[in-house]
């Protein structure tokens, strides 16, 4: 099990590499990554131009039934808001406009993966 759990762990860091490199190509810049508090986990923080933007990352393998985004469901969005509000709280950027927003990446055909962007994904009053 423990051997699983690494690997997951692998593939979910080699996801987050992934979308960095797309979102980098985008012009997003990218500020942080798996930053970790009480309110939970946040993939990775970027700047769409004045705009903070915590993304949601999501893997999703060719034999499963749901989309990356499909995949977040009720307790998870609670999760990323309130993370998303404790890393605004602490650095003290509550008057910064924000959003969050889910990157979706499954296996391409054409090329090695699909990425599906979904920008103000998860509505929160932030």
């Amino acid at each position: 099990m423990a051997a699983r759990e690494g690997s997951r762990k692998e593939l979910g860091n080699k996801a987050e590499d992934v979308a960095a490199r797309y979102l980098t190509r985008q012009g997003i810049k990218i500020i942080a990554r798996n930053v970790y508090s009480k309110g939970g986990e946040l993939d990775l923080i970027g700047m769409d131009c004045e705009v903070l933007v915590f993304f949601e990352v999501r893997f999703r393998g060719p034999s499963s039934f749901s989309t990356g985004a499909e995949s977040i469901g009720f307790t998870k969005q609670r999760r990323l808001i309130r993370a998303a509000s404790f890393y605004l709280h602490r650095h003290g950027l509550w008057n910064m406009q924000s959003r969050i927003d889910v990157i979706a990446l499954a296996p391409g055909t054409v090329k090695q993966y699909r990425i599906q962007w979904i920008k103000n994904a998860i509505q929160a009053n932030l």
